[in-house]
């Protein structure tokens, strides 16, 4: 068994360890032969592998979760909440070969699940005024109506253009991530874009450029 019941990460994050049935991580592998090759490794490694990942992912996750609710400390429950669960299943996941992409797919389901256990009612929307936002610390002004303007489209689209325009991923990484087509990607991007340029006004609708 692992000694204590929680991983601490920097930023205030707290993931509860997995229980495993002996004091190694066991990972195993099928060889040709059908034979079962067991790697083991100890479990402070394992651990401290995961620490290294969630400690360099953690603002970058939340920092997109903060630009799908807009509520910073919910942003934080959503960070908290993906990270737990890639530790969970650590000893699988940590075998892929994007985890960055990996995790973000993790935090946008735990983020638009939520959002879907509200579909009575919008998630609470919090006035954007905390000092050190990432998202709005060149061009505040801009930085701002955009992020105000952002909480106006439905939480998918609004998915789709933060991955697309705030983390420069492509229509295919973005279709993958959120389980969707590419045409539906370009669909909604389009769709998006002509939203923000009616709340942003014309003057900024240059800041807004269409897939092709």
């Amino acid at each position: 068994m692992y000694g204590a019941a929680e991983v601490i990460l920097p930023g205030g994050y707290v993931v509860g360890k997995p229980r495993p049935a002996v004091d190694q991580a066991v990972s195993a592998s099928t060889a040709k032969d059908g034979s079962r090759a067991v790697d083991r490794a100890p479990a402070g490694a394992v651990e401290e592998e995961f620490v290294a990942f969630a400690s360099a992912a953690a603002p970058r996750l939340r920092r997109t979760a903060y630009l799908m609710c807009r509520d910073w400390h919910l942003a934080q429950d959503f960070t908290q909440t993906a990270l737990a669960k890639m530790y969970a299943a650590w000893q699988r996941v940590s075998r892929f070969d994007n985890l960055e992409a990996y995790s973000r797919k993790v935090l946008l389901r735990v983020v638009l699940d939520h959002r879907r256990r509200l579909s009575a009612r919008e998630l609470p929307i919090a006035s954007p005024r905390e000092d050190g936002d990432p998202a709005r610390s060149a061009r505040p002004d801009l930085r701002v109506t955009m992020i105000d303007a952002l909480g106006c489209l439905p939480p998918r689209d609004r998915a789709i253009v933060v991955l697309r325009y705030w983390e420069d991923q492509s229509v295919e990484t973005v279709a993958e991530t959120l389980g969707v087509s590419v045409s539906v990607v370009k669909t909604q991007s389009r769709r998006s874009l002509a939203r923000l340029r009616e709340l942003l006004g014309d003057s900024r609708a240059d800041l807004l450029a269409e897939d092709s």
